[in-house]
Order: structure tokens, then C-alpha cells, then sequence
């Protein structure tokens, strides 16, 4: 007599999928770096009354070393109209914010080609200071 075979089904589990795609959204939203620029040594100019610094579409930094950054990248002083460009491109006015950075060694030949060129790609810039300590 013959017996009959017992036939397996392979099921994929389903039920921990939800939760899992969760925790894998979470663990790469915090790990996302979009515009952090923290890496990036300079050391900002002082000035008095200042105010907070709106909203930006990017964050262009010379360095310490008087090297160019755009949004944490590095770049060259050709490539940033058109770069800055692609990134405001579809921005109304009042939303085209640049942030500039600029280490307070630097000097004016360093930074006016930046400036041109954020002004070509269509940027309005808020250059990024730090308040006046006060004599101790």
C-alpha cells in the first residue's frame, strides 16, 4: 500500500514585515546626512547685533584651509553656479537662500569669485557670523 506524501507549502512571513521596514526607515533617516557640514573646520567672523539666520537651499564653506564646500562637499569655484543652479532651480524668490561660510582668514580674492557665482546661480545670501564676545 502506498501512502500518500504530505505536501509542504513554503510561506514567506509576513507579519513582522511592517515592522521591520519601520526600523529600517528610522535607521536610515537618522544616518542621512543631507547638509551637515559639521566636518568642516573654519572659524566664523564676529560682528555685533546680528540676527538668526533664515532657512537655507544650501550652505556654501571656505575653509580653513581655503578650501570651497557645497553642502558639506567638497567643489571647485567653476563647478558652484552650476551646482547652486541645479539645487535652486525650482525655488521661488525668497526661498533661494544661501548660507556662506567663510573662515575669518580669508581674504577678499578668496571669496569674491563665490560670491559672483552664487549671485549668477540665482542665491540670496546670508553670510554666517558669530557675536562679539565680550572683554573679560
Amino acid at each position: 500500500m502506498k501512502l500518500p506524501r504530505k505536501k509542504f507549502e513554503a510561506n514567506i512571513p509576513s507579519v513582522a514585515m511592517g515592522d521591520i521596514a519601520f526600523l529600517l526607515l528610522i535607521f536610515f533617516v537618522i544616518l542621512a546626512r543631507a547638509q551637515n557640514d559639521d566636518h568642516i573646520p573654519w572659524q566664523p567672523a564676529n560682528a555685533e547685533d546680528l540676527t538668526q539666520a533664515p532657512a537655507t537651499a544650501a550652505t556654501v564653506t571656505i575653509d580653513t584651509d581655503f578650501k570651497l564646500h557645497l553642502n558639506g562637499r567638497p567643489i571647485s569655484t567653476g563647478e558652484l553656479a552650476g551646482a547652486l543652479g541645479a539645487i535652486l532651480a525650482d525655488r521661488p524668490a525668497g526661498g533661494r537662500t544661501v548660507h556662506l561660510k567663510v573662515d575669518r582668514e580669508a581674504t577678499a580674492p578668496t571669496f569674491e569669485p563665490i560670491i559672483e557665482a552664487v549671485s549668477l546661480a540665482g542665491g540670496e545670501i546670508v553670510h554666517i557670523l558669530e557675536p562679539e564676545s565680550e572683554p573679560q
